[in-house]
């Protein structure tokens, strides 16, 4: 199993549950440019690049962990963009600048053509509109991907938003000189799908854990009958799903995650990761139910922090693939090697 920097990941939790508390937050700019400003003095927006290259240096497995911390908060700012960002462009060899970045783009949005110039459409870019850079995959003339780093300003930005409020927007380049670009390998983008797909796991287990903590405690203090409610049996058998549908996402977001950050075979990977996605998903939808059957009608209230996790968990399920899409490629990807090899796969996990 991979390892992680249990000083670090200390560290963290104490600055989330400090300046990112759902409890006390007002939802305006000035709020949430505070806990970007904190992040990034802390150098946690930073995590996956080399200390050569002005990170923390921590591994793959500490900046999903981190981000497991900062579902269990319902962060509401650009980190795991920022660190996706860095890490495609850290893999391509570019220099990553300072500031707030997200990753845009597939090989077949956004195109280099033989002036060197961006042109193309991606959509869903998340937080395209509040990050200072983005960082493009795509394919150049010669059919080879690359990526480039795009300062924000200089693209079209048609905003949209996911059920949580977060931004998904619509990015357009139109012939945009890169400030930077560097070839990379076709299957850069994959990997970073991916990787992608693994943090959003993370952010959801982390959010379920959220969830389940609150739960617990408004059960105990919550009055019907003259007792709490979490001394009904109806109430302590749904917290009991509750925290095996937490526990699960758990498990399969951290072993995906032990998967890619030990570089193990690719066929593993692959059902590690496509694995997490679908049962995280899965979770993720039983667990915001649950969370308000057990909160009632306050739960729905936009004054109640319930909704900063459950519309999180119900958004998230939708990035960097659909448990139906994954589930596509799994059963796709278990056809062609045959029946024979179905029960070693599994075997070997």
């Amino acid at each position: 199993m991979s390892r992680t920097d249990p000083l670090l990941l200390d560290a963290a939790r104490k600055l989330l549950r400090a300046v990112a508390d759902p409890q006390g937050r007002r939802g305006d700019g000035r709020d949430r440019r505070a806990v970007w400003q904190a992040l990034e003095d802390h150098g946690l927006t930073r995590a996956w690049l080399p200390e050569a290259a002005g990170g923390a240096g921590a591994s793959l497995a500490d900046g999903f962990a981190i981000l497991t911390l900062a579902g269990e908060v319902a962060l509401d700012v650009a980190l795991a963009e920022t660190l996706l960002a860095g890490w495609l462009a850290a893999a391509a060899g570019l220099s990553v600048p300072d500031g707030a970045m997200a990753p845009a783009g597939t090989a077949d949005e956004i195109e280099l053509d033989d002036d060197g110039l961006l042109w193309g459409r991606a959509i869903a870019v998340p937080f395209a509109r509040e990050v200072d850079r983005l960082a493009v995959f795509g394919k150049g003339p010669d059919g080879d991907g690359f990526v480039a780093l795009v300062d924000r300003t200089a693209c079209s930005v048609e905003p949209r938003d996911n059920l949580a409020g977060e931004p998904r927007d619509t990015v357009i380049v139109d012939r945009v000189r890169p400030s930077a670009v560097a070839t990379a390998g076709d299957d850069l983008g994959g990997r970073l799908r991916a990787i992608g797909a693994v943090a959003r796991a993370c952010q959801m287990a982390g959010a379920l854990q959220g969830l389940l903590t609150r739960s617990v405690a408004y059960a105990g203090e919550r009055v019907a009958f003259d007792r709490p409610i979490g001394k009904f049996q109806a109430i302590q058998h749904a917290l009991a799903r509750l925290a095996g549908e937490a526990a699960i996402a758990l498990a399969a977001s951290g072993s995906a995650a032990d998967a890619l950050a030990s570089g193990g075979d690719a066929d593993g990977a692959f059902l590690e990761v496509a694995s997490a996605k679908i049962r995280v998903g899965e979770a993720a939808a039983a667990g915001a139910a649950i969370a308000h059957q057990v909160h009632g009608a306050i739960g729905f209230s936009m004054e109640h922090p319930l909704h900063l996790f459950t519309r999180r968990l119900w958004a998230w399920r939708d990035d960097f693939g659909t448990e139906s899409a994954w589930a596509v490629e799994l059963g796709a990807h278990v056809a062609r090697r045959g029946a024979d090899a179905l029960w070693p796969m599994l075997a070997a996990r």
